[in-house]
């Protein structure tokens, strides 16, 4: 099978500015977290907390920039309900501003029974669909939106996520050999557009060595991919 994965090369500019801006927004965290696996990871990244004006703004850069510079075609944008909404809404108007204005469209956790009713909000599903998420854990968003768009007679067609874990999906509550980005890409045929993954996590760790809290970190990151990260 082709590799149906389009991201800006590994350790580039752009994914470390946007490693870097994690962090500083304090969306990239070290520690210790309980990941829906159940999983200790010594890094969280919570998106909810690009949460003002200036930061949202800031992230739809990123994105549009990932996108332009992926060469994805899309005809409109889906954000899942419910942090996609944003930042599908986000990204539309940041690619608007550099000159690729698309429709965009959202899903409501529970379909309206009054007014214009339905499940869908927004321009109507049409064309090649680009679904806008943060994160993949194991792919469960991505194939309800999936469902939702081929359902109104779409294509989904594409997936962009701000960071790649790559790591190990589960099923069952058992570790697979394979990612959550692997299996939208391999097994639904998906697109997948990141603006940033482990790998550049991990550069950034390397490029500030002479911290000693970053090499710290870099160490138990290293370990965590070690147990539980995936090629590619």
């Amino acid at each position: 099978m082709t590799d149906q994965t389009v991201t800006p090369a590994g350790s580039d500019a752009l994914a470390q500015d946007f490693v870097r801006f994690a962090l500083d927004c304090g969306v990239l965290r070290f520690g210790e977290f309980k990941t829906k696996a159940g999983r200790m990871s010594p890094y969280f990244f919570n998106a909810g907390l690009f949460d003002d004006g200036a930061r949202l703004g800031r992230l739809a850069q990123f994105y549009a920039q990932a996108l332009l510079a992926s060469r994805i075609e899309f005809d409109m944008v889906f954000g899942p309900a419910y942090k996609g909404i944003v930042l599908a809404a986000a990204v539309a108007v940041e690619l608007a501003r550099q000159g690729r204005n698309v429709p965009f469209a959202y899903n409501r956790k529970e379909a309206k029974d009054h007014g214009e009713g339905g499940a869908l909000v927004g321009a109507p599903l049409r064309g090649r669909v680009l679904i806008v998420d943060d994160v993949m854990s194991a792919g469960t968003a991505a194939r309800e939106s999936i469902a939702l768009i081929r359902g109104a007679g779409a294509t989904p067609y594409a997936m962009a996520i701000a960071l790649d874990r790559q790591e190990m999906a589960t099923e069952n509550g058992q570790d697979v050999p394979h990612s959550a980005v692997q299996y939208v890409r391999e097994v639904l045929g998906l697109k997948v557009c990141a603006i940033a993954n482990l790998q550049d996590l991990l550069h950034y760790l390397s490029a500030g060595s002479g911290d000693a809290q970053l090499r710290q970190h870099r160490e138990r990151v290293l370990a965590y991919r070690a147990r539980y990260g995936v090629a590619g």
